[in-house]
């Protein structure tokens, strides 16, 4: 179940963005619509698409998995159903900024596409 009906789709990918921050999967996963869409950052040139939950999770695994690494928003905003959000990823030796553009539907994210400067 997402959040509350009435939760807008920003309130719903900041809540989303908590869950990778602190690295809890299972939060995250349960903030996913079973028909959810995710395209990965790479391989370049058009990164991978998962769809479903079990493929999403099996990539994030690593991610989620990493305890050095930190995911922190630098700007989000909202137009309708959608989302766009600037972040950083840090890992240890390294980070790298980009941007993921949000579905949210009945207050679950559905799509999370996402960028990253090369």
């Amino acid at each position: 179940m997402g959040l509350q009906m009435s939760a807008s789709p920003r309130d719903v990918v900041e809540a989303f963005g908590a869950a990778w921050a602190a690295h809890d999967l299972d939060a995250a996963m349960a903030l996913i619509t079973d028909d959810c869409v995710f395209d990965a950052t790479g391989p370049p040139p058009d990164g991978a698409r998962h769809s479903g939950p079990e493929e999403i999770r099996q990539a994030w695994r690593a991610i989620f998995d990493d305890p050095g690494s930190r995911f922190e928003p630098e700007e989000t905003f909202e137009a309708a159903d959608r989302v766009v959000q600037l972040w950083r990823y840090s890992w240890e030796g390294g980070h790298v900024r980009g941007v993921d553009v949000f579905k949210v539907r009945d207050g679950l994210v559905a799509e999370k596409l996402s960028y990253v400067k090369g």
